[in-house]
């Protein structure tokens, strides 16, 4: 199943009217929150360096979980951008940077290639930086490069994807994830998938990365320690569409049934106890953060918050349900989407996404 899994997960591809690089704002703005943490995150790493002549050279990054469009160059910029401002503050050579975008085999790989040239060159002329960019195609929860060779591992917004979805989740009718009428085995399952790819990943990066290396991590989080209190109001969205469907005769129940999203929120505490437990990291910082998903200028244009959220989500999830359901009811389960959607923003005019940011040094 995971390999199953693996074969088919992608963000939508191009620059259509439902692909990710046009509908990853939540992302993006995740990613200008997160920049102070990778600032200092940079900035340490350089200073507790056991060798600054030999980082300085050439410095080996990889973003895991890149997907493509804007996200994935915005790292990379940011990413160099603080490096040339630490070596221009003690005087430093900048390095050469040997970047690794890696994400699933089905990403649109094509897309990011093509606008590598024009983004070095860009670079060149702005920083003079040299930046050579690879693509590393695989999961990050199986080995991706040589023992000893990364110096900065960077993540936004993939871990809370697990490598497959939980086993014994027969019980769990007329959900597609940890929702309000789950079962307690359901929450059981879940956290327990994710406590053993998590702690899989810290492992496996562990030996990829060199003794001094650092690691940026953000994913989805939730509020409460208390899973069954916190369900992800998007998924509950998402079930109603689909139980919308099976009333209309579209989609079978048993189709429902039998489909659950490999996706998890943990807490904070959940993601402390886990690298404390693995071991091969200690902890730079650990922070929760919210952000508001409706922007304020927003508040009046109900039909375009709608539309925001409801071309996101089936960016992110198309995948997955045609794979299961088939491609032929994608545009009338995401117009009952929608509906529900604007029911739930009538109620909750700003919903807010929840966050963990995560730095890491290895041992």
């Amino acid at each position: 199943m995971a390999m199953a899994l693996a074969e088919i997960f992608c963000m939508n591809a191009g620059h259509g009217n439902a692909s990710y690089a046009n509908n990853s704002r939540l992302q993006m703005l995740v990613l200008l929150k997160t920049r102070p943490f990778l600032e200092a995150s940079i900035k340490d790493m350089f200073r507790n360096s056991d060798s600054n002549g030999a980082l300085l050279r050439c410095l080996k990054v990889a973003d895991l979980g890149c997907s493509s469009g804007p996200t994935a160059f915005m790292v990379i910029s940011e990413i160099i951008k603080s490096i040339y401002g630490i070596c221009q503050q003690q005087h430093h050579k900048l390095p050469e940077v040997q970047t690794f975008l890696n994400d699933l085999p089905a990403n649109d790989f094509n897309a990011i290639f093509a606008s590598v040239p024009a983004f070095c060159e860009g670079l060149k002329r702005e920083l003079g930086a040299d930046c050579h960019i690879s693509g590393v195609p695989g999961s990050f929860y199986d080995r991706l490069f040589p023992s000893n060779t990364l110096q900065f591992i960077h993540s936004s917004y993939s871990l809370h994807w697990l490598s497959k979805v939980p086993e014994n989740l027969e019980n769990n009718k007329r959900n597609i994830n940890m929702g309000r009428t789950s079962p307690p085995n359901v929450f059981r399952a879940y956290a327990e998938q994710f406590k053993k790819d998590f702690s899989k990943f810290l492992g496996l990066r562990s030996q990829e990365m060199m003794p001094w290396g650092r690691m940026l991590l953000t994913f989805q989080g939730r509020r409460l320690a208390d899973a069954s209190k916190d369900t992800y109001y998007m998924w509950e969205i998402m079930k109603d569409a689909l139980l919308d469907l099976v009333a209309e005769g579209l989609v079978k129940e048993a189709d429902v049934d039998s489909f659950n999203l490999p996706h998890y929120v943990a807490c904070e505490g959940e993601v402390r106890e886990i690298v404390e437990e693995e071991g091969s990291f200690a902890i730079d910082k650990l922070e929760s953060f919210e952000i508001i998903l409706v922007a304020p200028e927003d508040d009046e244009k109900q039909t375009r918050s709608v539309n925001t959220h409801t071309k996101s989500t089936r960016a992110v999830l198309e995948s997955l349900l045609a794979n299961h359901f088939g491609d032929a009811i994608m545009d009338s389960l995401f117009r009952s989407f929608a509906e529900n959607m604007a029911e739930y923003l009538q109620l909750v005019r700003k919903p807010k996404a929840a966050s963990i940011v995560i730095s890491l040094t290895k041992k």
